[in-house]
Formats: structure tokens, sequence, C-alpha cells
């Protein structure tokens, strides 16, 4: 029941295609207690991990990087071979995305990377930030004051990075919301009344107020998928007219 695969993808294999991946309470709270993983169940792990291991690129935002984690592998030894055996390089590289590069360069998520790790961040981010990070990641410009999240999906594209997954935050989603480059949302449905004033998964900014989430970017999504476990709902939904090869299904 829980066989799911975590791109539509164009037919093009050279097309970029950006999906995210989030959980929500069912009164829309997408952490709980400051986390994403307390709304998730072993269900959810599973669907999480088959959606990595169809990625060239896990992209994440920096402070979900503070909030959750991601020191080590992202993938088991199992998914590893997976992907091996079918061409694609044993673990994806990891991509973080931050305009102010608030991030401890001793931090597990380099020192205990499988792959080199990407950080995508702006020119006004501060230099000697960017030259320590440097010596442990390949610091990416992408923008001046604010994220282009056209140059972002460009730089992956150039590095052969096409399937662009992303596991948030809810910054990220709203920018790549706002620049209407989200191809593929896979949102998992916990059947927890969270309750508080926790983050709903997409934050968009409105003119000049970058971060704030005054802003709207609404666009239309269809319905792909639908997958239950027990009291957990996953739903898959794609940019309308998006083909999904017959092979992905």
């Amino acid at each position: 029941m829980l066989r799911w695969y975590g791109s539509g993808l164009p037919e093009d294999p050279a097309a970029p295609w950006v999906s995210f991946n989030f959980v929500a309470s069912i009164d829309g709270a997408a952490t709980l207690n400051g986390r994403s993983g307390g709304l998730g169940n072993a269900q959810d792990q599973r669907v999480f991990q088959l959606l990595r291991r169809h990625a060239d690129v896990i992209v994440v935002g920096a402070a979900t990087i503070r909030a959750e984690g991601y020191g080590g592998a992202l993938l088991s030894e199992e998914a590893q071979r997976w992907r091996t055996s079918r061409g694609l390089a044993g673990h994806p590289p990891l991509a973080i995305v931050s305009g102010t590069l608030n991030l401890n360069p001793a931090h597990e998520v380099f020192a205990r990377a499988p792959v080199r790790p990407l950080i995508f961040t702006v020119a006004s981010a501060p230099a000697e930030r960017r030259e320590a990070l440097s010596g442990v990641a390949d610091v990416v410009l992408v923008g001046g004051e604010s994220l282009d999240v056209g140059l972002l999906v460009g730089e992956l594209a150039s590095r052969g990075l096409f399937r662009i997954h992303s596991e948030g935050g809810p910054t990220l989603l709203g920018t790549f919301q706002a620049a209407d480059r989200v191809d593929e949302l896979c949102l998992t449905i916990s059947p927890l009344l969270a309750g508080g004033s926790g983050p709903r998964i997409s934050t968009v900014a409105g003119p000049g107020t970058a971060g704030s989430g005054t802003g709207q970017a609404a666009h239309t999504m269809a319905l792909a998928q639908i997958l239950k476990a027990d009291s957990m709902l996953f739903l898959r939904y794609l940019r309308p007219g998006s083909q999904i090869p017959e092979a992905a299904r």
C-alpha cells in the first residue's frame, strides 16, 4: 500500500523537476514542539525515504538544518544500493539554502556528509561566513539581496541535478511558490490536532517584507495520488498538465 514514487517528472529527463515533501497536522500545523518529526510515524518515514531515493539532490533551508539535524547519510544502505543498481549516484548531495549563512562549519551536516554539500546564498550574505563555509561546502551565489529561484534551479541543472527534492522549510517552499517553481507537492496529513501557533507548510513573504509571511502566491495543483495507512493520509499533487511516465506510476 505504501508503494510511492516521489517524482512525476516531465518526459524530458533533462528538464528540472522541483518536488517538495511536507507533513502537517489535520489542523494545519507544520511542526509539533518546534519540529516536523513529531507529526510523523513509521509509515510517514517509509514514504519520506522512498521520496529521497529518487532525488538527484536534496534541497533544505538552513532553519530546517538547525532544527532537524541532517548529519550523516540521509539514505539507508539498501536505498543506496537501489540507486547504484539503476545507474544513479549512491547518495545525492545535500543543498542548503541560506540568505544569511547562519551555519556552523563544524556542524555534523558538514563533518559527516557522505557527499560534499552545496550552499546556495546571496551576495549580501556576510563575506566572512561565506569564506568559512567554503572550506566544508561549495558555496554558490544565486542572487543579490534575495534568492533567485531560477538561478538556483539553473545551477543545479548545470551540475546534472534535475530531480530536485526539497524537505522544507516553510520559507523555502514559499519562495519557490512565489516564483511558480513547484512541480510537485507530497503532503502527509497527520491525524493530530496540534493546536498552538505553529507555522503552516508555506510562508510567502510580501513585497518588501522578506520572510514576514504576509504575502500570497496562490497556485492550483492537481491531485494525482492518495494513499492511506491507518489514520495517516498521503497526498500527492502535481502541477496541472504534468504527465507521469508509465514507469513512475
